[in-house]
């Protein structure tokens, strides 16, 4: 298959590359070209900053896709922008979303469903605020959805959303839960706020790219958004506890006032899975429609701390304070 991913060689989408380019098919990656780029030879490339409209149009000119996988779309503009210059030269188009489009809805009972996604938002938060930021980010991207839906039903442009929640990664830029295996290895204690308390429902980026290979092999789900998210859910420290199972180590977590933490500066680094903008999904439309099978948790734990074992990065920026969490909790008692 001749397949587009734009994005492409960070995340979720080096991993997806180097699988569909182990898997044979005719590959291109279209992105900026500032990105540490080690995907394999053979691999085309296309550049382009897709926020000006006549770069990706030089870009994509004249050519055709049996697939797009778009990692790197973040409003309702750049989506009808990509719409006019794909609709009729492609067999499908993947839009990588979020889950975090349900959070500015009035009322959602957990896991959010498919069609929570319809109904009334939240109003805009005060500006220049964390919560401002994190609003506007799901607001773009329920813009650019609803671009898609309209483009579907006038024009039958064969978009399919992925809705994710935090994705576990092998290479995860902010190496989220590395930061959790360093504080867990070093013996001290975990600070984690005590509030809201969230059930957690990540998703490995493995099973992400399972969900995109079985969409581009097939014509299901055109039109459609489904949530690709894990099967446990549980609580952080459940979690936790897991991670520590599989260092084969103690966990110790200490609960404290979130409005203390954050006085001190400690969030989100010593716990980002805290994160009061964390979305929880249910993966029951997926299973059902796309036949997905979810990677067991203490297998997707298992594989990234012996990676993490095998690779070590460089310790992350969110351990610098790692000293003051320690004797923040030493002052707490």
């Amino acid at each position: 298959m001749d397949i587009l991913i734009i994005g492409g060689t960070r995340n979720m989408g080096h991993l997806l590359s180097v699988r569909l380019h182990q898997a044979g098919h005719n590959l291109t990656i279209l992105n900026r070209g500032i990105s540490r780029n080690d995907l394999p030879s053979g691999i085309q490339h296309l550049r382009a900053d897709r926020t000006i409209p006549a770069q990706l149009e030089q870009a994509l000119n004249g050519k055709r896709y049996d697939a797009v996988i778009d990692f790197a779309l973040f409003d309702g503009g750049d989506a009808e922008v990509i719409v006019e210059l794909l609709h009729g030269k492609i067999g499908r188009y993947i839009f990588i979303s979020t889950g975090q489009v349900y959070l500015l809805r009035y009322d959602l009972t957990r896991p959010f469903r498919e069609d929570d996604y319809a109904g009334e938002c939240i109003p805009e938060p005060q500006l220049n605020t964390y919560d401002h930021e994190e609003w506007t980010y799901g607001l773009q991207k329920r813009h650019a959805e609803d671009v898609f839906m309209r483009a579907f039903s006038e024009r039958r442009f064969p978009y399919t959303s992925l809705r994710l929640p935090m994705v576990n990664s092998e290479r995860d830029p902010f190496n989220r839960l590395y930061g959790y295996i360093l504080r867990i290895k070093d013996g001290g204690p975990v600070l984690v706020p005590d509030t809201p308390d969230y059930l957690l429902r990540h998703v490995y980026a493995g099973d992400v790219i399972q969900a995109i290979e079985r969409l581009i092999q097939s014509d299901v789900g055109k039109g459609e958004a489904y949530n690709i998210a894990q099967d446990e859910t549980l609580s952080l420290e459940g979690f936790l506890t897991l991670l520590g199972e599989q260092l084969q180590l103690p966990v110790q977590t200490v609960s404290v006032e979130r409005r203390l933490l954050e006085a001190n500066g400690f969030l989100p680094d010593c716990s980002p899975f805290s994160d009061l903008w964390m979305s929880e999904l249910s993966n029951d439309k997926s299973k059902a429609a796309l036949g997905m099978a979810y990677t067991p948790l203490a297998e997707v734990l298992a594989t990234l701390v012996n990676f993490y074992e095998e690779n070590p990065p460089a310790s992350p920026i969110s351990y610098r304070r790692r000293n003051a969490e320690r004797q923040f909790a030493e002052r707490l008692g």
